[in-house]
């Protein structure tokens, strides 16, 4: 019996050093990829500094290209640099894999978009809802002087007829402050008492009364920035993919109920 039971304690550490060793050697494995060489972001941070002092380097990581390392410029777009920062790539970057060509940066930002966009609150988004049944949503980074947005927002009552909510966040492209009219504008609509009306009105080039009231435009557009938006209307889907531009509803519907 206490040889048995011996074996039985032999067997279990066996089993479990059989589980630990390979975790342990994954996390290892993983927090060597993702290490960061410190001389590098460093001279990557400086040598974009010395070249555009107005911009601010929120990041810096490794990309999927060896000898790479991906930079996210504060409210701003994503390039790539060698590690001395002498040079840059600022563009798409794609990956051929078993599924086929893909953008690489669309990739690691899906999930992002997705468990970001699914934390704001209904409150703080303009929502036009279906009648009936809710098939799917629409995260729309929108401008309310947007040619391109206005178009889009007549689509809306037929996106709500094929059962497609649309959910509108703030991304005044002319940025965040007093010097930018269509933010104040923008703020009216959110602060609005029928905040629905006042998207209506403004998407037809018309005016709203101005308000001000505690909002979160400035905060979704800085989020938009961080989700990779450059400009609108910027059409998100609920598994985090970025449609740009004005699309028909038909066509959106397509996408997004299959």
């Amino acid at each position: 019996m206490k040889l048995a039971n011996a074996m039985c304690r032999r067997l279990g550490v066996a089993a479990l050093m059989a589980v630990v060793l390979p975790l342990t050697f994954a996390h290892t494995q993983a927090q060597a990829e993702t290490f960061v060489d410190k001389a590098a972001e460093s001279a990557i941070r400086a040598s974009f500094k010395s070249a555009r002092p107005d911009l601010s380097i929120e990041s810096v990581s490794k990309s999927e290209v060896q000898g790479l390392y991906r930079a996210e410029v504060q409210n701003g777009p994503t390039f790539y640099a060698s590690p001395d920062g002498k040079y840059i790539l600022l563009g798409e970057l794609y990956e051929i894999g078993e599924n086929g060509i893909e953008n690489v940066e669309e990739k690691r930002l899906m999930p992002e978009r997705k468990a970001a966009l699914s934390a704001v609150s209904d409150d703080d988004m303009i929502t036009f809802s279906p009648k009936g049944e809710t098939k799917a949503s629409l995260y729309v980074f929108t401008d309310v002087d947007c040619g391109y947005c206005q178009k889009l927002h007549q689509e809306v009552p037929r996106l709500n007829q094929l059962g497609i909510a649309v959910h509108y966040l703030a991304y005044p492209r002319a940025g965040v402050g007093p010097q930018s009219p269509t933010y104040s504008k923008m703020v009216s609509a959110w602060c609005a008492d029928d905040r629905q009306a006042a998207m209506d009105i403004l998407k037809q080039g018309g005016n709203v009364p101005t308000k001000t009231c505690a909002n979160p435009v400035a905060e979704q557009y800085r989020l938009g920035a961080q989700l990779g938006v450059t400009g609108t209307p910027a059409i998100v889907t609920e598994s985090g993919r970025l449609i740009p531009g004005y699309k028909p509803a038909d066509q959106l519907a397509a996408t997004v109920l299959r």
